[in-house]
């Protein structure tokens, strides 16, 4: 009687857990985005969240929460509920490199969030306003050599994608500039049309549409080869030889939510990332859908903070 009444217990525990993870999602579902609105981490989580909601019959609601180069976003996830329904669509830097670069931080990437899936991944481009005079890579590179600390450059903020795709085309370069910050990259690019900074690194989602009415001139993009979006813009690898920097936009949730869980918003993601829809829009703002698995996507994010360690002390981008 004893084992029976036991069992019954146990059973009764466990099946909400399992309906839970059955009937996921049972409500709306919070996407946040931790850089403002009209940057391209913004643009892919407002893509897929739509073809989400699809889905899934529910709302998916996308919360933009800006600053500390995403930062506050990941804390915010950090110390939701790990039931599902508050995801993180977050850029690599933020779980790769601002471990490295923050000294102090009121979260750990590593320990307080689980890895989903790598939704779609693309390069960055070097912008300048349009009355800047240099018209390639080269002269911009010699005018920066010419006026060293004189040329500034707007970024999504301190350790954001943006800011050190930046930051290893002047390493490479071999050239100084001024670093100016700013809550994302839709903000550094609106200051870069308007002359405010001279030039900036968004990525080429964001900032595609804009080259393309001419409101911005595109020196390079940063993939090796040239975007087929932009056959006349030159890849920097054209002037720097071997050059190349990659972003990726990714989906996390806190640590401790459910197996079954990830699965689910893994395997309905990868669907999404199916739809012929999808696949135009992303192709069209020059990004690929990924879609991985959670263990692959695992895999990644743990070599990409290795190596970005490596490049965040040698470039001593540490800051209190």
């Amino acid at each position: 009687m004893r084992v029976m009444q036991c069992f019954s217990l146990c059973a009764a525990v466990l099946l909400p857990v399992a309906v839970a993870a059955q009937v996921y999602p049972a409500k709306s579902v919070r996407v946040i985005v931790p850089f403002a609105a009209g940057g391209a981490t913004d643009i892919v989580a407002r893509v897929v969240a739509q073809k989400l909601g699809e889905i899934w019959s529910q709302q998916v609601i996308v919360d933009n929460r800006a600053g500390a180069g995403g930062n506050i976003g990941g804390e915010l996830v950090s110390k939701s509920a790990p039931d599902g329904y508050t995801l993180f669509m977050t850029s690599g830097s933020i779980v790769t490199a601002n471990q490295h670069i923050y000294k102090k931080m009121s979260y750990d990437p590593v320990k307080d969030l689980a890895p989903v899936t790598n939704v779609a991944s693309g390069p960055q481009v070097l912008i300048v306003t349009p009355t800047f005079p240099p018209k390639t890579v080269k002269e911009f590179i010699d005018l920066a050599k010419s006026r060293p600390g004189e040329i500034s450059y707007g970024s999504a903020g301190f350790g954001s994608q943006t800011h050190l795709a930046a930051e290893n085309f002047l390493y490479v370069a071999k050239i100084e500039v001024v670093h100016v910050p700013y809550k994302g990259e839709a903000p550094a690019i609106v200051d870069t049309m308007a002359g405010q900074v001279p030039f900036s690194t968004p990525n080429l989602a964001a900032a595609i549409n804009f080259i393309q009415q001419k409101k911005l001139r595109a020196l390079g993009v940063t993939s090796r080869q040239r975007s087929p979006q932009l056959p006349d813009v030159p890849a920097v690898s054209e002037t720097l030889p071997g050059f190349e920097n990659l972003g990726w936009f990714g989906f996390m949730v806190p640590a401790g939510t459910s197996k079954d869980v990830i699965d689910k918003i893994y395997r309905d993601t990868a669907k999404a990332l199916e739809a012929g829809e999808i696949k135009s829009r992303f192709e069209g703002l020059g990004m690929a859908p990924v879609g991985n698995s959670p263990a692959d996507f695992t895999k990644y994010v743990r070599e990409e903070t290795e190596r970005w360690g490596k490049i965040v002390r040698e470039r001593k981008l540490q800051i209190d």
